[in-house]
């Protein structure tokens, strides 16, 4: 089987050792950001996403102070159609690619949150919205590869019209940088065949994410397309399964049901087909946690978003990777409470059982794997 990419996130809405309180809880600032940006270079992710929306940091902002920390980690930074204009977006991303020498990647989010939208002076509807996207995406596309020659792009919609849409500065990733993007709609589902070229899904059981892959395969060969598949997930791994469990219920052992009451009558009142998803892997109970074998849905009782978890020893959390792996997944998007030191030890435990890491030569090393004792005898190697 083939060696998958993997991520790491950036945690720009703070990042915490206990879920839904204060207790164990950091800020997140140029300093820390820069340290998990370095950790998951040096570590051999193949790149990070930042979240984007109103609880968050500017992902643009962020990812630009990233760009001269790190080397060849790759930035996953979303572009929300009817937020900006496609111009300006096309400017932003080729700029961005270029300073990085080619690492970026993006996010395309229509957004979900109603309140936040209107807040952000954006009214349209769940349709509406879609319908903008994709003729936002179609100007992005044409911009970035150049359609038009020297007079640029010309495109008139039912919401976007624009004369003369180019860049002078392209990209160094050719036609543009690659376009990832999550939605469970139909309308979701359209838009990915159709335009995408990583679809997302946020950790649902197999079976489920089966089946969405299963469509777009389908839909996107009526329009001679194929596109590949990731998945967002959050991974809680320990040296034994019992430690797992043991670390994901202290995840949310400060959470009370008000927490929970309240996160959740928020999500509900989201236009989201996938939220509603997430939502109804547990439906609030913390009694129903364990959603598919290994999956958890703790993180999803006060986390918008994505909501679930791997939780295992090394072996069982590799093994349960293959099995998306199986299904078609090629990216894994993966991030754990608190994210520094997790991003250590998901690399240390379950990097050499997908043929990634340091051990794999994803980076020249010439020393010796840990503490050198009485000056000249190396560390053992233990399987």
């Amino acid at each position: 089987m083939s060696t998958p990419n993997v991520f790491w996130f950036i945690p720009t809405h703070g990042d915490s050792r206990y879920l839904g309180t204060s207790k164990g809880a950091r800020p997140v600032d140029a300093d820390y950001t820069r340290q998990i940006a370095v950790a998951a270079d040096t570590l051999g992710y193949d790149g990070v996403l930042l979240p984007t929306g109103r609880s968050c940091e500017d992902a643009w902002v962020v990812a630009s102070s990233l760009i001269h920390a790190t080397r060849k980690l790759k930035f996953l930074v979303a572009i929300r159609p009817g937020l900006s204009t496609p111009g300006l977006s096309v400017r932003m991303a080729s700029t961005f690619d270029r300073l990085s020498n080619g690492r970026l990647l993006i996010n395309v989010v229509t957004g979900g949150d109603q309140a936040e939208l209107e807040a952000d002076g954006v009214f349209a509807d769940h349709e509406t919205r879609y319908e903008i996207s994709d003729e936002f995406i179609r100007i992005w596309r044409a911009a970035l590869a150049g359609e038009g020659g020297d007079e640029g792009y010309h495109f008139s919609g039912k919401h976007l019209t624009v004369k003369g849409a180019r860049t002078l500065y392209p990209p160094v990733q050719k036609p543009y940088p690659p376009l990832y993007f999550g939605g469970s709609s139909d309308a979701a589902h359209e838009l990915a065949a159709e335009q995408m070229d990583v679809y997302l899904t946020w950790g649902e059981p197999p079976a489920a994410v089966a089946a969405k892959i299963a469509d777009i395969r389908a839909r996107a060969a009526k329009h001679g397309r194929t596109v590949k598949f990731g998945i967002r997930l959050h991974v809680i791994v320990r040296e034994t399964n019992e430690e797992a469990w043991a670390a994901a219920d202290k995840l949310i052992s400060h959470l009370d049901d008000a927490t929970i009451a309240k996160a959740q009558a928020a999500f509900a009142k989201m236009d989201s087909v996938g939220q509603r998803r997430m939502a109804a892997l547990h439906g609030g109970r913390r009694d129903k946690l364990e959603v598919s074998p290994n999956l958890w849905a703790g993180v999803g009782l006060v986390r918008g978003g994505a909501g679930t978890a791997l939780v295992g020893d090394p072996e069982t959390v590799a093994a349960r990777m293959r099995e998306y792996q199986d299904l078609g997944i090629e990216t894994f998007i993966l991030s754990g409470y608190p994210h520094l030191e997790e991003s250590y030890r998901f690399a240390e435990l379950v990097f050499p059982l997908l043929g990634k890491g340091k051990e794999h030569g994803e980076h020249s090393i010439t020393g010796p794997f840990g503490e050198v004792m009485a000056v000249d005898i190396l560390p053992k190697k233990v399987a």
